[in-house]
This record gives structure tokens, sequence and C-alpha cells, in this order.
């Protein structure tokens, strides 16, 4: 109560109307306190802004993880914080009683899978899906994860089984440096973009012990080894060759100093993924010896050579293309470091093969210009894409564990994020395509899910409205018409497919659809997809050749009589092996497109996922720039929209937090029971719907 002195109040009084007045103005305010709320769910109200403002004001505070409900928000720092992520971190993490009573961290969510399958009566595989879109910080949340189960999961007994374990943890992290030269890569949003999808098994023994690893992956960019956007570069491990390498390896490989090729653009940038010895320390300790190693560097630098052998056109039709003066050396050089005859790789790359009539005679056909330049590029990614495939297969040979040895694992997701660049073709559309598959799994599988799961078991719930991108899976890959569909008609068509009459296509045919826009000002011809990330104008030329990714027999034959060891290995000469344009007339085989293998691809890793309890961490990327201490709150504000993390927030605060099967109830606190003597026997078996957690309110309250 305030008291007053001669009709006055006091300086004590007045001084504590002032800081009452303060308090006031910041928690009306709300800017005081919202650095310190860890939990997004204890925002007051929970609307897009105060969400937003609560992050911006985390990130200003250099705190970079925050909980919202069954997700943890990532926000990209953009400068390395060592002291965030050391082993005494990690052993914080882990040792603690209850590790979500501290600040929330990615090892939060990485000690709460490793617990989920240590502490279950009946075991249940986990898994992480990391999300988010390119540059947010996907790859180094995975690249940490890992580090964080191979400290945690390997505590043997013995010296011995120390040691095992110790190697097998230094295989499975040695892993990421050798997937992420091959397969990353420099683009316009992120310096070390992942250009393929990966998903990695950890695999744990009953002991909770980590016992080795498996690696999945899906749509290597395999276009990039030939084309680069601009600003853009190729593959790290191309950059990481011409920098690294020793002057006996640039004699040796025909690198000189300051040489030029066509398929490696920017290479005055320098960046931190350039380290060549790095990958080559890592190649090692998976078992890739160091005159495997050299094969690899070289076959590489003749793809570099390869790229700079160019054609001239050629005035008489029935006359292949002339070389250009400048690349008789280039072919030369390339023909020699992958220990290629020299005149049947000129003749493969001028020169087509035709099967025609029913004696299959065979006519040889000069090719344009333009087919010179596609076949040389389809060597160099044919090339480029066994020896990534070769790799995860060395890779998988190394860390993975007997199936007798392993009992559960934890799987980590770590996928492309949504893109949207000035220019996009297949890739961006397989990409985003991804993307909005596990966009739907999320919301099937939490923010449906969750909500019909409270309506059948009768609990007192308002629904949560949110955002479903199910009308734009339909219009992706939906039955009987889709984009996919269509795209993989086109190749199915025996005649010439155009641009214009691919757009005029998909436009009829899904008119209807509210998620496939138009853009009329567009001359190129192009189709518009409403994503739930944004919308997307992907450009149809070179769509459909890219979807038949068609692979010339002649190209794998020449392959097939390389000199290389390694080349032999990725090539061999089996007569039994047929290319996939081998066949012709009535006996040509469907050829199975891009999109199909993708679409399949994704599929079985959906059936993964749905036999896991899935975890969840929204990587955000707090700027376009990559720079640190810099917050767009426009950029953001789009990520948060695209996430539905609001209608997540919203669920989670007014859900029940701790879940439990009735089963798995009973059986856990069977023995409480008894320090009740005058209650009723509790029944041992599950209700009829054993899957209902209904001792939720109990645990929740």
């Amino acid at each position: 109560m305030l008291q007053q002195v001669n009709g006055q109040s006091s300086g004590s009084d007045a001084h504590g109307r002032e800081s009452l007045r303060e308090d006031l103005q910041a928690f009306l305010g709300g800017e005081a306190p919202l650095h310190q709320l860890d939990d997004l769910t204890k925002v007051n109200p929970v609307t897009l802004e105060t969400v937003l403002r609560c992050l911006q004001a985390r990130y200003t505070a250099d705190t970079f993880y925050t909980r919202a409900g069954c997700t943890l928000v990532a926000l990209n720092p953009f400068k390395p914080i060592p002291q965030l992520y050391s082993p005494e971190v990690m052993q914080e993490y882990h040792t603690a009683p209850q590790p979500q009573k501290l600040k929330p961290h990615i090892f939060t969510v990485g000690e709460q899978t490793y617990r989920n399958v240590k502490s279950l009566i009946e075991p249940v595989n986990q898994s992480i899906v990391v999300s988010g879109e390119s540059g947010a910080g996907k790859t180094w949340t995975s690249r940490c994860l890992m580090k964080f189960y191979a400290v945690v999961a390997a505590s043997p007994t013995s010296w011995e089984s120390h040691k095992i374990a110790e190697r097998i943890e230094q295989r499975i992290l040695n892993s990421n440096p050798v997937m992420e030269a091959f397969g990353n890569a420099c683009t316009l949003r992120n310096n070390n973009s992942s250009r393929f999808g990966k998903f990695i098994q950890l695999q744990l023994n009953r002991a909770q012990q980590m016992t080795g690893a498996a690696v999945q992956t899906y749509l290597l960019e395999k276009t990039r080894v030939a084309c680069q956007a601009s600003s853009e570069r190729n593959f790290h491990i191309f950059y990481q060759i011409c920098k690294g390498a020793s002057a006996d390896e640039r004699l040796q490989w025909h690198l000189a100093e300051g040489a030029a090729f066509s398929w490696l653009p920017n290479p005055e940038r320098t960046l931190e993924e350039d380290c060549f010895e790095v990958t080559r320390e890592a190649m090692l300790h998976l078992g890739i010896d160091a005159p495997t190693q050299n094969n690899i560097f070289q076959a590489l630098a003749g793809l570099l050579h390869l790229g700079n052998t160019r054609f001239a056109d050629s005035g008489n039709e029935a006359q292949p293309c002339p070389l250009m003066d400048d690349a008789k050396c280039s072919v030369r050089t390339a023909a020699s470091l992958l220990r290629l005859p020299e005149d049947p790789l000129l003749e493969t790359l001028r020169i087509r093969t035709i099967r025609a009539g029913r004696r299959q005679q065979v006519f040889r056909k000069p090719c344009s210009r333009a087919e010179c330049d596609t076949r040389r590029d389809c060597l160099a990614k044919l090339v480029y894409a066994r020896l990534f495939d070769w790799l995860v297969s060395v890779i998988n040979s190394s860390i993975c564990a007997d199936p007798d040895s392993w009992t559960t694992f934890i799987g980590l997701l770590d996928v492309y994020g949504f893109e949207s660049f000035p220019t996009n073709s297949l890739e961006q559309l397989c990409i985003n395509y991804a993307n909005e598959k596990l966009q739907q799994h999320f919301v099937a599988h939490y923010l449906r899910a969750q909500q019909e799961e409270y309506t059948a078991e009768g609990l007192e719930w308002s629904t949560v409205s949110y955002q479903d991108n199910q009308t734009c899976l339909d219009l992706i890959e939906g039955s009987p018409v889709s984009i996919c569909s269509l795209i993989n008609e086109e190749c199915r068509l025996n005649r010439p497919s155009s641009a214009a009459q691919l757009q005029t296509r998909i436009e009829s045919a899904l008119a209807g659809s509210p998620c496939l826009g138009h853009n009329k000002l567009s001359r190129e011809p192009s189709f518009i997809v409403v994503h739930y990330a944004g919308s997307v104008r992907y450009h149809t030329a070179g769509l459909v050749e890219k979807n038949k990714d068609p692979i010339p027999p002649e190209l794998t034959r020449l392959l097939q009589q390389s000199q290389d060891p390694l080349l032999k290995v990725l090539f061999p000469a089996d007569p039994e092996e047929k290319s996939q344009e081998e066949p012709s007339g009535q006996s040509r085989a469907p050829v199975l497109t891009v999109v199909s293998k993708f679409k399949a691809s994704l599929e079985q890793l959906l059936q993964v996922l749905h036999s896991t309890t899935p975890h969840y961490i929204r990587c955000i990327k707090p700027n376009s720039q990559g720079r640190a201490q810099m917050f767009h709150q426009e950029e953001v504000l789009s990520q948060l929209e695209a996430c539905g993390l609001v209608e997540t927030i919203h669920i989670s605060a007014a859900g029940f937090p701790i879940r439990v099967s009735h089963r798995n109830f009973v059986e856990r606190y069977e023995l409480l029971r008894r320090l009740c003597p005058g209650a009723a026997p509790s029944p041992h078996g599950p209700p009829p719907d054993e899957g209902r957690s209904a001792s939720r309110e109990a645990l929740g309250s």
C-alpha cells in the first residue's frame, strides 16, 4: 500500500511506482523477457508476430535453439561457436537427469531419441527429420548429431571392445567429409549445399552401443558436373584437387597452376570446404588406400579436361563436327587420364549408332554440334554418378554392422532444402516434391493425427486449423493425372517433345488445381507450382529429356574399354549387362524415368519414417546473405508461415506433453498398485484400442 507524508508520496514510494510502471511497460511490450523464453509455447499470445519477436530477441542474444512444442527451432548463427558443441556439452546433456530442463539444444533431441531407444519396454526405432530451406544449417545439424551419438553411444567395458567401437565411430564420422566433398557444392544460397539427400541409420545393439551405420542416398544432382548456374560452383572435390594437389600430382593429372576449365567456374573463391587433406585423410580411414585415391582424382581431372573439349559446326551433315583448335589437346589429355583410346573417344562423342529394321541393321550418323556437347556431358555425368554410388557402397561396407549385431536404430534424415532459383528445372521439382512429402509427413503425424486422437478419446479439445499441403501433392503426384504422370507420359510417346507443348498439356489437364499458377508475361515455356514454402516457376525446356536421362549404349561400351583400374570396377565388361537404350523396336522395355525412380525411393523412405518415432528440427535461415548478427524479419516470417510453426505451438501448448500407451503405462507402473492395498487389480491387458494413450491426463496434468 502506498503511504503519503504531508499529502505527498515518499521517495521510496515514488521510486516503487516508477519501477512498477517500467515493469508493466516491459510486460505489455513483451521485449525484455523474450530472449529468456526457451519454449515458444510460453509466448502469449501465440501469433506469428510474437513468435518472430521472440526468435529475434534470442538470436540477438546469441541464443540459437528454441523449443516449439514437439519441434526444435534452430537458427543458423552463420559463425563458428565451438563451445556450443564441445564434448563437455555433449556429456552434460547425456548425463543430466532431465535434459529437457537444460537450455534447448540439438543435443536435447539427440539425448531424447537415445533414451527412447534405451528405456522403452518395447524399444521403438527413432528418427530425426532435419528440415529447412537451403542454407538454413541442416548439414551442420546432422553432422553435430552424428558426433553426439558417437560420444554417448560408446561405453564398452573392455579395452579391446573400446578400440573396436572407437574405430567404428571414427569411420562413421569420416563418412561426412567424403560425402560432402563429392556431393555438396556452393550455390547462390549456400556455400555448402547438399546436392543429394541422405538418410543415415545409426545402428545400436541391445546395450545401446553404436555398432555401425548405413547410408541411403537420394537423387544426386549429377547435372552439376557439366552445367553450373551463374555465380555457382561445381562439386567441392574438383576445387579441392586443383587447390590442394602437390606439384608432382599436378604434373601427373595435368593441372597446371592457373589452368582454366569450363566446368570449374569461380575458382578464385576460397571456401572452408576446399580442404583437400581432410577429404584424403577421411578416405584413408574408410579403407580407400592411396593408389585408389589417386585413380579417383586422376579420373576427376580427366573429366575437367573433357569439359574443355569443344566442337565446331560441321558444314556437311554427312561429316562429323570438327574439334575447336584449342580442344585437341584437351581431348588427348582427357583420354590419357581416363585411360581410354583417343580415336574411339572422339568417334563416340561425334557419331551416333542407330539400329533399325527387322534385322537390326546398324547405321552411323554424325551428330550435330549440340548433340556432341550433350554426349560429352552425358559421359561426364555417367562417370561421376557411378563414382558417387561406388563411394557410398564403400562407405557402407566400411561402417555397416552385421544384421545380427544390432537391434534398433536412430535415423537422421538430411535432405535438400526447398529451392527456388531464377531458373528451375527437374532437379528443383524433385527437391521441392521431397520437401512437400516431408511436410505432409509432419502434418499427418502431428498436426492432424494428434487432434484426431484427442477427439477419438473424448478429450475436451478445440480444433486448431492448419495449412494442409495435400492439394499441392495431388498436383505433383496425384492420380490419374498429375505433373509427374504428364512428364512421364511425354517420355513414353514416340515423338519429340517441345517445351511449349508440355506447358500446354500441364495447364489444360490440371487447370482446376488451386496450386497451379500461371505467368502470362513469361516468354519462356513454364508453369508455376504454389508450394507450401512459396511459389516456384519451373521451365519446361529440357525437362522431358532430363527425365528420360538417356545413356547412349556406345558411351557405356567405350568406358568398358578403359584400362583404368577404377573405371574397370565402375564399368565391368559384362556381356549380359545391357544399357537402358539397347533394345529397340517392339522388344524395347519401358524406360524407368528419373521421376519414377525418385518417387519410389521417397515412398520407401516414408515407410521407414512411419515405422519410427519421429522428432523434428526446423532449421531457419535468418538472412539470405549468410551474415552473422543479421535477422531479416520478412525472410524468417515466410519460413515460419511455410512450416506451420504457429499451429504446431498452439497444439503443443494445448495438448498433453507426456504420451504413453495404456499397455506400457500398466507394465511400467504395476508396482505402484501395491502401495494402494484397497485398489482393485489393474488389468494386465490393453484396452480394445491399445494404441490410445489413456493415461495421458494423469501424466500431463
